[in-house]
């Protein structure tokens, strides 16, 4: 046999996808080399996530649950094939998303990593004195005893009773259980004691005069209720505030009735502060005081967790370090009884150093991550593994990384893709585009104008292509031949939160402010930890906008609310007929627009409702029109389609109108007003609460790296909304990355020199033109090279 015939196994050097059609993608075709590091380009909402992930990803994932037994697969989902004719050449596909590492207050960096559990093991070998098992060192554990007998019968003579007692030893603080803070309610935000119940006295979210939570509370049987809430008696009051959860019936409905504060406690307050939704958020803020636990000192632990030492440290000690120094400790210890634990703890330790979070501590609650460090520690588990042939799919590695920090993480993706791995990556940054060895570029458009492939092959053809992509990866924003002169300034004295260390700062007012640093180094802390919101700061931070499939750009941003009202006040009927989500909505799909399957927590399958055809309205409904259409139609239209309908014209609609510009303005014309939020990219989704914000009332603006998800042509985009929003009177600080936004600012407050410890100071003040002159510090090197300086 010829050595040079091929041998047939080497023939699969190619992922193909033929006739993609999820979500925008418009038959897409596409064939991707294996074992290379392939980057997708396009502008936002161009297709690409709908390619790479709930594609490729989600039909990889679906193959592996049919290898399981038919007896497993009983007890998993069955996940839906993607809309898509032929996927041939697939591998094992691992997706590191920018999915927030999850929301409970008890988690944390240590606890979502296996770091944690090891130190745990590693305190109950060696710490003095010796109290019990990992558990005993564990904020997730309570500590529990019980006593009791039981009977043995071993026939008539020989039946004994034998007493038996359980105990666990947990590490759980009990006073905080387990949070490390605990939370004081303003009853004054909860309700207005002048007022009785039948006068709807409660200023709570979802607490409405005809909810069932309401309903429950007033047809309880406990309260006069049209007795004020202030005349109370002592009982009353006690049963309005704390009382235990009771049965009731109402309406011949068996429900439960719960005292006020332990149901807010349990409604609100049981979720991490960052996942709630805005206006959840706000009340929580207005209405509850979170202060640290004086019991265990906001360490979670109890006492007897924090006697335990290894050497002078204990295990509170050990989350609190950074994780760099907490693997210098752990390199210390010499203990031949627990080496392979030390080695496995040592290289977890190493990874977060070797990524670039060095500087996080194990103790710091996940849900305070960036979406960028939040996939960096999803990374962590992957850099030592010794798969090969694995698919890896990374969402835009890069948010949250400074030009500095850019580099290292072009290595470690180069790293796994020299192992033999395919590395998918859905990145807008040059610096990283530049390392790929294949690029497919998606557009041209945004929604329905994208959904194609503009391009396919090297970065050196995308350059010399014509595509958005192409024409704008050498963009180069220039350094402004002058700068806005400030009109005063935030004066922030003595900061310290965090890793900063007394910082004195002024904040410029009535320009352009960007605050940079590598990751870190206490950006985010100076600015959202020193400028208190009263003082009309309206804060846009990096925290993603969650919605239901029930959820679009008409709900979220209120526009919905003068749409409905214009809808009832033309036709003389009630303005919830127009919700698909109250009483408008079809009967058959409740709303929804289609029938859904729900597949527990994977993807469920969904049909079109025959009944509205998808419209989501009852029949009767649909036959009430506003400027000629009715309320599906409006709901179908684009934005810049409604802006024009609610503008001008017999449908004049200024509310309404007001909203459409700004969602506009933020380079949203072409979404749909009824489009599911679930469907928009993250860079949708960022802009969408960009222009929500835009709307509050305030003279500073904050915002946290608002050109994350955003192509190179997009962000030109934003650089003319944060100029509209300084020349319109407004003083915009933003925190971020991007050297055209640092190129683009009147002012530069730059933060370093390092990350964690070995950063907040504040290492450069001044104008753009004399940070890239003076080259004095990383941002400025950075920032020089990028302008051609």
């Amino acid at each position: 046999m010829s050595t040079d015939t091929p041998h047939a196994a080497d023939s699969h050097e190619m992922i193909r996808v033929h006739g993609a059609r999820v979500n925008n993608l418009k038959d897409v075709s596409v064939e991707i080399p294996k074992r290379r590091l392939t980057v997708f380009t396009g502008v936002s909402g161009s297709g690409k996530s709908s390619l790479v992930f709930d594609t490729i990803a989600a039909e990889s994932q679906r193959l592996i649950n049919e290898t399981y037994s038919a007896f497993l697969q009983g007890f998993m989902p069955t996940l839906a094939r993607p809309e898509v004719d032929v996927l041939d050449g697939l591998t094992t596909a691992i997706a590191v998303d920018q999915q927030r590492m999850g929301s409970d207050p008890r988690s944390t960096v240590g606890t979502a990593t296996d770091a944690n559990a090891m130190l745990r093991i590693l305190f109950s070998r060696l710490g003095t004195p010796h109290i019990g098992p990992p558990g005993a060192f564990s904020f997730n554990v309570a500590s529990v005893s019980a006593s009791g007998g039981f009977t043995v019968d071993r026939g008539a003579e020989k039946t004994r009773t034998e007493k038996v007692t359980f105990s666990r030893t947990g590490g759980m603080c009990v006073h905080c259980e387990g949070r490390g803070t605990v939370s004081d309610i303003d009853l004054a935000q909860l309700f207005d004691d002048s007022k009785s119940l039948a006068e709807d006295p409660f200023t709570i979210p979802t607490y409405t005069g005809d909810g069932w939570v309401v309903r429950v509370i007033k047809e309880s049987g406990f309260f006069d209720v049209a007795k004020p809430i202030r005349a109370y008696t002592k009982k009353e009051r006690f049963d309005f505030l704390y009382r235990e959860p009771t049965k009731v019936k109402i309406n011949g409905i068996n429900l439960t009735y719960e005292g006020l504060i332990p149901k807010i406690q349990k409604t609100f307050l049981a979720k991490d502060r960052e996942s709630m939704q805005p206006h959840i958020r706000a009340f929580v803020d207005r209405a509850v005081t979170f202060a640290r636990c004086p019991e265990c000192g906001g360490t979670r632990l109890t006492e007897l967790a924090r006697s335990s030492r290894i050497g002078d440290v204990n295990i509170a000690d050990a989350c609190a370090m950074e994780i760099r120094d907490l693997a210098e400790w752990v390199r210390g210890i010499t203990e031949p009884s627990v080496a392979p634990l030390l080695a496995a703890l040592q290289h977890a330790l190493d990874s977060f150093v070797e990524i670039g979070l060095g500087y996080l501590s194990l103790e710091r609650p996940s849900g305070t991550l960036s979406g960028g460090e939040a996939q960096r520690v999803k990374m962590i588990r992957h850099l030592g593994s010794s798969l090969t042939d694995v698919t890896y799919v990374f969402d835009e590695p890069t948010i949250g990384l400074h030009p500095h920090d850019i580099q290292r993480m072009n290595d470690l993706l180069l790293r796994l893709r020299d192992k033999g791995n395919t590395v998918l990556v859905v990145e807008h940054k040059p610096e990283m585009i530049a390392i790929a060895d294949h690029v497919v570029d998606l557009g041209p458009g945004a929604g329905t104008a994208g959904g194609t492939v503009c391009f396919e092959g090297t970065v050196a053809g995308l350059r010399a292509s014509d595509t958005v992509t192409g024409r704008h990866l050498d963009d180069r924003a220039t350094l402004k031949k002058s700068v806005r002169r400030p009109s005063g300034a935030l004066k922030i004295r003595g900061a310290s939160a965090n890793n900063l260390r007394d910082v004195d700062v002024d904040v410029p007012l009535g320009v352009l402010t960007v605050v940079t640093g590598v990751a870190g180094s206490g950006k985010s802390s100076l600015i959202h930890g020193s400028i208190p919101a009263s003082e009309g700061v309206v804060s846009v931070d990096q925290t993603p906008i969650r919605g239901s499939r029930r959820s679009n750009p008409a709900t979220y941003t209120g526009l919905l609310d003068p749409i409905r009202k214009a809808f009832a006040k033309a036709n003389g009927v009630k303005p919830a007929l127009f919700s698909a989500n109250s009483e408008g909505a079809c009967p058959t799909c409740n709303g929804a627009g289609v029938i859904y399957t729900d597949l527990g927590m994977m993807a469920g399958t969904s049909t079109t409702c025959e009944e509205c055809d998808g419209k989501r309205f009852e029949a009767s409904v649909l036959e009430h029109r506003f400027g000629g259409r009715d309320i599906s139609e409006v709901l179908a239209m684009p934005v810049t389609e409604a802006e024009e309908f609610f503008g001008t014209g017999e449908a004049r609609t200024p509310a309404a109108h007001r909203i459409l510009q700004r969602l506009a303005d933020v380079g949203l014309g072409y979404l749909t007003l009824g489009q599911p939020l679930t469907t928009l990219s993250g860079g949708e989704r960022q802009r969408l609460k960009l222009a929500t914000h835009m709307a509050d009332k305030g003279g500073v603006y904050v915002l946290d790296e608002p050109t994350a998800g955003l192509h190179l042509a997009d962000v030109e985009q934003l650089l003319g909304l944060l100029d509209r929003l300084v020349d319109s009177g407004k003083s915009v600080i933003v925190v971020e990355h991007h050297q055209a936004v640092m190129a683009h600012a009147d002012w530069i407050i730059d933060l370093g020199p390092g990350a964690g410890h070995d950063g907040g100071r504040i290492v450069f003040e001044g104008t753009p033109a004399d940070l890239v002159a003076a080259r004095s510090t990383l941002t400025g090197e950075h920032l020089a090279a990028y302008v051609g300086g």
